[in-house]
């Protein structure tokens, strides 16, 4: 993509592209030259910045002389032309000491961590809570709560526990539930999520037991998908983690009314933000800018994660902020702190 631009053309976009990130205004040939001492004129930038502009990777908006980068502008930008800063000790030390205050869960970890990385970045942070797919099953316990529900406590090697309730059509003896849940342990322990919903009935096929337990043990069969789904059900309940949006929403980006309304319901809007992180575990350090995202209500901003991982489970940490951001220290920030969390979860 960067090739078909010459030298002259990237020094150019690279400058452009500095200039509006720090302004937020459109950047002109004259500023362009003034801010970085380029040894071009005021002329030749233009004329660069217009077969820039041809090329797509600038637009002009009507109301300026200046010029605005492109998603693909910034794409190329994060590819070849970025310098990765290197987080300053004071931001280091700070993010370490929001995070390691005192041992605590994984979820108000990465609580801290959207919030610090909010404060640093100005944009948003947002994590994921581990994808619990391929997480080991140490034990589980089944306890009656009332007439007709038990309450499955999952115990995983990880060292999360979930809890899921158990709808039964009536009363169940204490010795089928004490049954049962031996079975499902002597049967289960040691597999992951995964393996469990995909073959749980074949392994309680020749399960015996008086009437009750085949009785609770056929709705394991029938609700394997729902009851073994943590992942899901921690997605849906708290999996996604934000910091606060009131930095990111006094950025020029979002100054009307319109945008503002957008940038609130993209974080209302926990599914959008949970499929766009989803896409992103296991992944490494990624970058998805504007219209590279799946979702149409994600364009007006990127997203900058990384992944980190809890033994062999993965999530994902980073930042969603308007295009126009300061890509070299965002990332450098992303991919300091989600090696920082993932060390205090391992």
């Amino acid at each position: 993509m960067a090739t078909s631009l010459t030298e002259r053309e990237r020094q150019v976009l690279e400058a452009v592209i500095e200039t509006y990130v720090q302004t937020a205004e459109p950047a002109g040939s004259r500023t362009v030259s003034k801010r970085f001492g380029m040894l071009l004129s005021a002329a030749t930038i233009r004329n660069t910045m217009s077969d820039l502009e041809e090329k797509g990777y600038l637009y002009h908006p009507h109301t300026s002389a200046g010029r605005i980068p492109t998603d693909l502008a910034y794409r190329v930008y994060v590819d070849s032309l970025m310098h990765l800063s290197q987080v300053p000790p004071s931001e280091s030390d700070q993010i370490r000491e929001e995070l390691t205050g005192e041992r605590t869960a994984v979820d108000r970890i990465l609580e801290r961590a959207a919030q610090v990385l909010g404060v640093l970045t100005k944009e948003l942070g947002v994590a994921v809570s581990p994808s619990l797919d391929e997480a080991l099953l140490e034990r589980l316990e089944l306890l009656q709560v009332s007439g007709e529900r038990l309450l499955l406590v999952l115990t995983l090697k990880s060292g999360v526990v979930r809890t899921i309730f158990v709808e039964v059509p009536s009363q169940m003896a204490a010795e089928a539930v004490a049954h049962v849940a031996v079975v499902l342990n002597e049967r289960l322990a040691g597999l992951t999520l995964r393996d469990i919903r995909g073959t749980l009935s074949d392994r309680l096929r020749d399960a015996a037991g008086d009437s009750g337990s085949s009785e609770l043990l056929n709705i394991f069969v029938q609700e394997a998908d729902e009851l073994f789904d943590v992942a899901t059900t921690s997605a849906a309940a708290a999996g996604v983690v934000l910091g606060s949006a009131q930095l990111l929403a006094g950025q020029p980006e979002f100054a009307t009314q319109e945008r503002l309304q957008g940038l609130l319901e993209v974080t209302e809007r926990r599914d959008v933000l949970r499929e766009a992180l989803a896409r992103q575990l296991g992944h490494g350090l990624t970058i998805t800018i504007g219209s590279e995202h799946q979702d149409s209500r994600l364009s007006p901003f990127t997203l900058v994660t990384a992944s980190y991982r809890m033994g062999a489970l993965s999530g994902v940490i980073g930042v969603l902020g308007p295009t126009r951001m300061p890509y070299d220290k965002i990332v450098a920030l992303v991919d300091h702190t989600s090696r920082l969390v993932g060390e205090l979860l391992e």
